[in-house]
């Protein structure tokens, strides 16, 4: 907002102009700011979350979940999964990292749901640690924007076998064979 932040004129936000909500508005400051505060619910709850589940077959996946009783309660509520996120601590610049609310989730839902991670996994050992935590999978945003932006398609391609060599090089070094085989006993003192 203070550097008055816009995007180009025309710009639509495309699967929501059906509902009249695609245009950003045209403001004195940020108008994606302005976009975001008019057209998010900022009283969104697990209400909510019912209706979502009961309103489609699709499995639900809620992301930006870092506290154990939120992520129960989403898994009581019909998530098929959960993202431990902190959206990358913009939003929150004290919000815990993910990989120490991950083990609290995943303990907090138990069978319920799969459990997912994104943050700062940037290395196949960063891959390695979030599944001994309890993750299911991770997400990879940045890694891979930057080798989009390095060398299009192919440079995203590459990030993807870098992180899978340096995974498959930590497994064999801690001795696992398998994804099953990684546990949080590879992380104790």
């Amino acid at each position: 907002m203070r550097n008055r932040f816009t995007l180009p004129q025309g710009l639509t936000v495309a699967n929501v102009v059906p509902l009249g909500k695609g245009h950003l508005p045209e403001v004195r400051g940020s108008g994606l700011a302005a976009y975001v505060h008019d057209n998010f619910k900022s009283d969104l709850g697990f209400e909510d979350l019912d209706w979502l589940c009961g309103w489609t077959r699709l499995p639900v996946v809620v992301k930006g979940v870092c506290r154990a009783d939120d992520a129960r309660r989403a898994a009581e509520h019909g998530a098929k999964a959960l993202v431990v996120s902190n959206h990358g601590g913009r939003q929150l610049d004290t919000a815990p990292a993910t990989c120490d609310a991950l083990p609290y989730v995943v303990d907090a839902v138990g069978d319920l749901c799969e459990v997912y991670v994104d943050g700062g996994l940037r290395r196949g050992s960063d891959v390695l640690k979030a599944i001994a935590l309890g993750a299911r999978a991770v997400l990879v945003g940045r890694p891979i924007l930057w080798g989009l932006s390095v060398g299009g398609e192919e440079g995203a391609i590459n990030v993807l076998e870098i992180l899978r060599r340096e995974l498959d090089e930590a497994m064999l070094l801690c001795g696992c064979a398998k994804l099953s085989e990684i546990g949080r006993s590879l992380l104790a003192p």
